[in-house]
């Protein structure tokens, strides 16, 4: 998944297959410490968290009551910029999936325990995991009684199956694209064009034999397919209310909100969705009768904010954002904050993106790389409490992670001038240009201005341009862009890098809204994506996926990573129940209450 910071298998992985460690703990809103701001020469030993499937009981509603957790009440969020998608099968970085929660329902989803952070997943609309047969290929959901839209309208699994549909139209360009291609194929845009040419997708793919029964049948087996199901694009969609793209302002709720009013990049209100039934419910607590979104407050004012809690700030968060970088040592050091922050890993890598249709020589990009200034990056962001030096593609919350820097970085996390120079010398480009596109805001402005200094000793003449922070991802994501470096960050959407690899290196899906924005198009890494995804035993696709991510870093080099993310925030003293959502890397909505 993307990381919302550019603005401001064949096997079993339930059970503990992935062989990983005890689930990572957000504990009840308490901060986990988080350093003093300074560079951090190697990663902390970050948590693998272990998703594991949980059962049918599990997935009864409601969800586990929050110690002292009280009803009412409006929570205030403040948010630097605005949301570039409500649409749930358009979202897929981190600030949409904190919101898309209050009024998105999904066939699966996880639930976080409020006391201890442990997390599972367990049926959200459907009565479980899912059933599979046919050696993985088939999965069958059985959606829950009771569940229905904000009109009163009962959800079946025919609108499931539209949501699936509206996938493949033209202008949804920047979900996930699992589901898709497991039932079409990579190319599965030109296999089926959506739901508004008249045609479905045919029963042998997806059927509803009956409204509480849908059958997705995949082209090869998917053992994660549960985990597939809880992203946003499971979410139903009334077909009568679709209006296509249009669908974005006003995204009709089968969770416990509904959209009251939304003034695009101003204000988002969430107001009680009536027919939202808690009992079908086993991850939504839902206390607050209303959440008010503030948006487009601006740095250091919105953390500011936060730190003061005056008036109804006295109930403010910012569900996904990090705080202020000119704000870390206070927040950190003064022992105020401590009872009202949040400190923890998130599964995000940050990467400078190297266009490789623009810039085509490897030894340039590896230049790059050598210039890249780490540490001065790291302070840019608020230092090692906000994230640790990162020199893998894979973050260290992957099951199987371990160190690698084939360029020294961590020897010279400054960067190595003289090095880069040499290298650009032997591709007989000492001087090469680069346009250099940044969110346009005060912290990625600071970033772009240290990135270009450092580029600039090495030789490289950059020139910076600057971008819509709302949707940043939107314009790098287009095949054609005119820019060669930009920062994206992508974390795993589960703790496998079948979740990273793919979405990013595939070279066989370059259109608008792909994931890999560095356009890289490596016939050894396509055919490996394939062999490596036939793998049945997961412990040797774990080391595959990592062979391959150290293959690319090294012999690509598409993409620079500098920093595994961490999340760093503070709230107000008057809300509770404030806890961490370890998946998406945000604090977790569902828990939240205020305080009476």
């Amino acid at each position: 998944m993307r990381n919302s910071k550019a603005r401001l298998a064949a096997a079993i992985v339930a059970a503990g297959a992935l062989s990983l460690t005890a689930a990572c703990s957000s504990g009840g809103g308490g901060g986990t410490g988080g350093g003093k701001g300074g560079s951090s020469a190697a990663p902390s030993k970050a948590p693998v968290p272990n998703y594991g499937l949980g059962t049918a009981a599990d997935s009864t509603g409601p969800a586990p009551a929050v110690p002292g957790a009280v009803k009412g009440g409006t929570v205030q969020d403040l948010d630097q910029a605005g949301f570039d998608y409500l649409d749930p099968g358009q979202q897929y970085v981190s600030d949409q999936l904190s919101v898309s929660v209050l009024y998105a329902r999904t066939l699966t989803g996880y639930k976080i325990d409020p006391t201890t952070g442990k997390t599972i997943l367990v049926g959200d609309m459907a009565t479980d995991t899912g059933k599979e047969s046919d050696g993985g290929k088939t999965w069958t959901y059985t959606l829950k009684d009771g569940l229905k839209f904000q009109d009163g309208t009962p959800i079946t699994s025919k609108d499931i199956k539209y949501s699936i549909e509206r996938l493949f139209a033209d202008f949804e360009t920047q979900g996930p694209q699992y589901i898709q291609s497991w039932l079409y194929g990579p190319d599965y845009r030109k296999a089926y064009a959506g739901p508004y040419t008249g045609k479905d997708i045919p029963d042998t793919l997806l059927a509803t034999p009956d409204d509480k029964t849908i059958v997705f049948h995949f082209q090869t087996p998917h053992a994660d397919a549960p985990y597939a199901m809880a992203m946003p694009v499971t979410a139903p969609v009334e077909k009568s209310k679709d209006d296509k793209a249009a669908y974005n302002n006003h995204p009709v709720s089968s969770g416990p909100y509904m959209i009251s009013s939304y003034k695009q990049g101003k204000s988002l209100v969430f107001k009680r969705n009536p027919y939202w039934d808690p009992k079908t419910d086993p991850i939504r607590n839902a206390y607050p009768d209303g959440w008010n979104f503030q948006l487009g407050i601006a740095e250091p004012g919105l953390s500011q904010r936060l730190e003061a809690g005056a008036g109804t700030d006295k109930n403010a968060l910012n569900l996904s954002g990090s705080a202020d970088p000119s704000q870390m040592q206070t927040l950190v050091t003064d022992p105020q904050y401590k009872s009202r922050s949040i400190n923890q890993y998130q599964p995000y890598v940050e990467t400078l993106d190297i266009n490789t249709k623009r810039i085509t020589n490897p030894l340039v990009r590896q230049a790059i790389a050598y210039a890249f200034p780490m540490s001065q990056v790291q302070q840019a962001f608020g230092g090692a409490a906000q994230g640790d030096l990162g020199t893998t593609l894979l973050s260290p919350t992957i099951a199987g992670w371990k160190q690698f820097d084939p360029f020294g970085k961590l020897a010279k996390p400054t960067g190595d001038p003289e090095k880069a120079k040499q290298l650009l010398q032997q591709a007989g480009q000492p001087h090469p240009k680069l346009v250099y596109a940044y969110a346009n805001t005060p912290k990625w402005q600071n970033v772009s201005l240290s990135v270009a200094n450092a580029l600039q000793k090495a030789g490289f003449q950059v020139v910076r341009k600057a971008i819509d922070p709302t949707s940043y991802y939107t314009v790098v994501g287009k095949v054609n862009n005119q820019y060669d470096i930009y920062r994206t960050g992508w974390g795993a959407d589960w703790p496998n890098g079948s979740t990273v690899i793919p979405p990013t290196m595939d070279g066989r899906n370059l259109s608008d809204g792909t994931n890999n924005y560095s356009f890289l198009n490596d016939d050894h890494i396509n055919s490996e994506i394939d062999r490596i995804k036939a793998e049945t035993n997961l412990t040797q696709q774990t080391k595959d996926w990592e062979a391959l991510s150290e293959y690319s870093l090294q012999h690509d080099t598409a993409q620079v990573p500098f920093l595994f993310d961490k999340f760093f925030n503070i709230y107000g003293s008057g809300l509770g129940g404030v806890t961490y959502n370890s998946v998406t890397g945000v604090i977790n909505a569902s828990t939240v209450f205020v305080k009476q």
